[in-house]
């Protein structure tokens, strides 16, 4: 991965809340960071560098891999997280956003929160004086794509010129994060959805412009084979994000035709992998066959995450 005179970059003290905030070369550090602490942690090399802070991590959605990578990622740095559910703190039981932000920059070196509103967070770091990290909402998932472009790194051995795809609700957090790290680092990007499921108009727009000026083409489609052919990457998501498990019978009918599948495979490079930030529906937007197939690689995505947390962590945190 290619050297970045840190120094130049000042990511400390600052927000991580979607990709389109971050400049290609604050990308390209974090990325670098990740990979980095990715070997220390295979050759069991200590790396303290936030010893003696304390992340405090808001949920309101529940999770397994962002708590779990973002607490064990807090302890292998040297420091503390605090799970904070909305049962647990007075936000939950009207407290506003902005006392609770400044309340918790008086105890906490960072706080993490993962919500469903995008704007919760906005505020949270408006009024925030320690870096906030948006672990989730209903419309960004930066994070996790952080964690997908060094996985997709570490099996092509580039990002800058890919084509890669994601097949289904095109109004996703993940669709929509993806198209922003795509233009960011200059892969291209076709989101294949039914109508009625296209990307939020802004965040895509935004997206191809941004593309345009680094050599991508990010591309909106309702057939996912024209998306998936000759891609490198396939990328799919539930199609039952958390909230809309009351339209599940809907959304099962109105997805035929997305599944990632034996024949939609074929139309990619022989070489494509596969890639979903799980949980998976095994049977709906993937098959067993494909999830669990040789080009999946959705374990190693999984596990980036915690080496693409502690990157975030480090670069915001360390020198707070």
């Amino acid at each position: 991965m290619t050297e970045q005179k840190d120094s130049i970059f000042q990511l400390s003290g600052k927000d991580f809340l979607t990709i389109a905030e971050l400049s290609a070369d604050e990308l390209h550090l974090l990325l670098k960071q990740a990979y980095d602490m990715k070997q220390l942690t295979k050759k069991h090399i200590p790396h303290p560098y936030l010893k003696g802070k304390t992340l405090a991590m808001i949920f309101e959605k529940s999770s397994t891999r962002t708590r779990v990578s973002f607490e064990v990622g807090m302890y292998q740095l040297g420091g503390s997280a605090l799970f904070l559910s909305s049962r647990d703190i007075q936000i939950g039981r009207g407290e506003t956003i902005p006392d609770t932000a400044r309340v918790l920059s008086r105890f906490v070196d960072g706080i993490l929160i993962r919500t469903f509103d995008h704007d919760q967070v906005v505020e949270l770091a408006k009024y925030a004086d320690v870096p906030v990290i948006n672990g989730l909402t209903d419309t960004h998932h930066p994070t996790q794509v952080l964690a997908d472009l060094l996985t997709i790194y570490e099996h092509k051995g580039r990002l800058k010129g890919l084509k890669a795809c994601f097949i289904g609700d095109g109004y996703n957090n993940m669709a929509h994060s993806l198209v922003e790290g795509a233009a960011a680092v200059g892969m291209d990007m076709t989101v294949a959805s039914p109508e009625g499921y296209e990307p939020d108009p802004a965040i895509f727009d935004a997206a191809v412009k941004r593309g345009a000026e680094n050599g991508s083409r990010i591309a909106l489609t309702h057939s996912p084979q024209e998306a998936a052919e000759g891609c490198d990457i396939i990328i799919t998501d539930t199609w039952l994000s958390m909230g809309d498990e009351d339209e599940k019978e809907k959304r099962l009918h109105d997805f035929q035709g997305y599944q990632v599948n034996d024949t939609l495979e074929a139309l990619a490079e022989p070489d494509y992998i596969f890639m979903h930030c799980l949980p998976a529906h095994r049977g709906e937007e993937v098959t067993p066959e494909i999830i669990d197939g040789p080009h999946s690689v959705v374990f190693d995505e999984a596990e980036n995450r915690l080496h693409a947390h502690k990157a975030i962590l480090k670069c915001l945190m360390e020198n707070k």
